[in-house]
């Protein structure tokens, strides 16, 4: 008796057991099936990126003209409200020296804007199971001189670090190294290995924004999976959100970067700039593409084609104290909260004379980008468009130290 009661107790538990597993396999089928493209994804991308400019929004058009005459913005811009582009334009030229007028479909260097690929690709890693946000930079590169500091705190800018750009531009200099070959993510972590550059400041103590975090978080990327970073981003980011004109080009790979659009710095179109090992690094930067495969990014974060809506939850947490009561840093984005809840995720990009800003309204599902080639101040410009648009004013300058807009019954 005893027996057959045990033999039963076996032959449920195997059952259970077998049920979960399937059930587990099959959950884990149905998720990546959701991941792979299909022929009906490239003709819902191409109806979400129609544009008709008899039914664009003529307010948002003369704001876009007035900045391109007044205030000499010179880019492409879009914006678009769920699902629907309400302007795009390509104003001015994309090299001023050949007299290039920029296309609309142009691709530009993105800046900082790469960090939120980055943080993506970090946190499908997670998702993954191949890595950690607790794992220390140590268990990947054992000669990093700096102890206690964890991809949790590289995310949102706490590990203190030093900013690698200075620093190696100083070494490239002082040591007359070759200032047009590209420098690479692993030689860089090297060069901090073997120089071991006094941090800014102690881990997880303040909110410091630098480039150091992110070209160690794509250093960190490239020991995980044994792919450059340019691969991993194109297989599993860039193409499953359909985005064919988006790519990662660093002057390590490249002797010459295949685009068409060139930077343009201090305000002149007389001094374009000209790309130098700086340009070899990437995670930080290095990721080319272009205002309607950024509407393509947010469609792919949102539909869970990229990361589960839990991840991105947590990537869309403030992790430092708000500056002027609303702008915050998650995990690869810049955040504004209202009220505890944060209603826009966005980043902001500036290197060698390109300067940008993307926008998400999460709660009104509207897209703006703005990407320029000519670094001025027409950025500061747009707190009317936030206004058209009825969303909060993405200027920290709006805002007193309590978070309050100027003018407002808070202020």
């Amino acid at each position: 008796m005893k027996f057959k009661i045990l033999l039963a107790a076996i032959t449920l538990s195997i059952f259970t057991l077998n049920a979960c597993t399937s059930k587990e396999e099959k959950e884990k089928k149905v998720a990546e099936d959701k991941k792979v493209r299909k022929p009906e994804d490239d003709k819902a991308d191409s109806v979400l990126l129609v544009y008709d400019p008899k039914k664009e929004d003529k307010w948002i058009a003369d704001f876009i003209n007035n900045l391109h005459r007044k205030y000499r913005f010179n880019g492409n811009v879009l914006v678009a409200k769920k699902g629907r582009i309400l302007y795009q334009g390509a104003k001015g030229w994309a090299d001023y020296l050949h007299r290039d007028s920029l296309k609309i479909n142009s691709e530009f260097e993105l800046a900082s804007i790469s960090k939120t690929f980055t943080g993506t690709a970090i946190m499908q890693l997670v998702e993954a199971g191949k890595l950690s946000l607790d794992d220390n930079v140590k268990k990947f590169y054992p000669n990093f001189p700096y102890d206690g500091i964890t991809v949790r705190l590289l995310l949102p800018h706490r590990s203190g670090m030093m900013n690698y750009v200075y620093f190696i531009d100083d070494i490239w200099r002082k040591e007359k190294r070759n200032m047009k070959k590209g420098v690479t993510n692993q030689e860089v972590m090297q060069v901090i290995a073997d120089k071991k550059p006094n941090p800014y400041t102690k881990p997880d103590k303040v909110f410091h924004y630098n480039n150091s975090n992110y070209m160690v978080l794509a250093a960190i990327i490239e020991k995980v999976t044994g792919m450059r970073y340019s691969q991993y981003m194109m297989e599993h980011v860039f193409k499953p959100a359909g985005m064919k004109h988006t790519h990662v080009y660093s002057k390590a790979e490249y002797e010459k970067i295949p685009v068409d659009v060139v930077g343009h710095d201090r305000n002149n179109f007389k001094y374009s700039v000209v790309q130098n090992f700086l340009d070899g690094p990437v995670g930080d930067k290095g990721i080319y593409s272009t205002i309607h495969d950024l509407v393509l990014f947010d469609k792919y974060l949102r539909n869970e084609r990229l990361l589960k809506n839990s991840t991105l939850d947590s990537a869309y947490v403030g992790r430092n104290k708000p500056i002027k009561g609303h702008f915050n840093y998650g995990y690869g984005w810049r955040l504004f909260e209202d009220k505890g809840k944060v209603r826009v995720a966005y980043h902001t990009g500036w290197w060698h004379g390109f300067r940008h800003i993307y926008v998400r309204d999460l709660e009104k599902d509207i897209v703006v980008v703005f990407l320029g080639n000519l670094t001025n101040g027409s950025l500061m410009q747009l707190d009317d468009l936030y206004k058209h648009l009825k969303m909060p004013v993405i200027r920290k300058g709006a805002y007193t130290g309590a978070g309050a807009a100027p003018g407002t019954d808070e202020d």
